[in-house]
């Protein structure tokens, strides 16, 4: 299984939504289409719908933590929803909801930035 990557923006939001596996086959596809949507528009938000990601690796929480800082550098907020058991169980371990919140889905994650849909 391969990863695949659907990007909206909404209202300064770039909405990632992950599906199947971000591991170290994928990991370099994913950063880079994410980096050029960060840096093409005026995103000031990410938030990282992982409700279709079967699988992931420390490739894959390397490509987090470092949108992470990308966003937190423009002083935008970063944050997760929707994800899977296996793939929040790996985020809690790792201690990424220490500096971003996980949310149960898109809406709730928008409504939190202060962004309606």
């Amino acid at each position: 299984m391969n990863s695949h990557v659907e990007m909206e923006h909404h209202r300064g939001v770039l909405i990632v939504r992950l599906s199947g596996e971000l591991d170290h086959h994928a990991a370099d596809f994913v950063r880079m289409d994410m980096d050029e949507a960060i840096m093409r528009g005026q995103v000031s938000h990410l938030v990282l719908s992982l409700k279709h990601l079967q699988f992931m690796d420390s490739s894959g929480l390397g490509v987090i933590l470092g949108r992470y800082k990308l966003i937190h550098s423009k002083g935008g907020k970063m944050v997760v929803c929707d994800a899977t058991a296996p793939v929040k169980r790996l985020l809690e371990m790792s201690g990424l909801f220490k500096i971003m919140p996980l949310y149960d889905d898109e809406s709730t994650a928008l409504s939190d930035l202060e962004v309606a849909l």
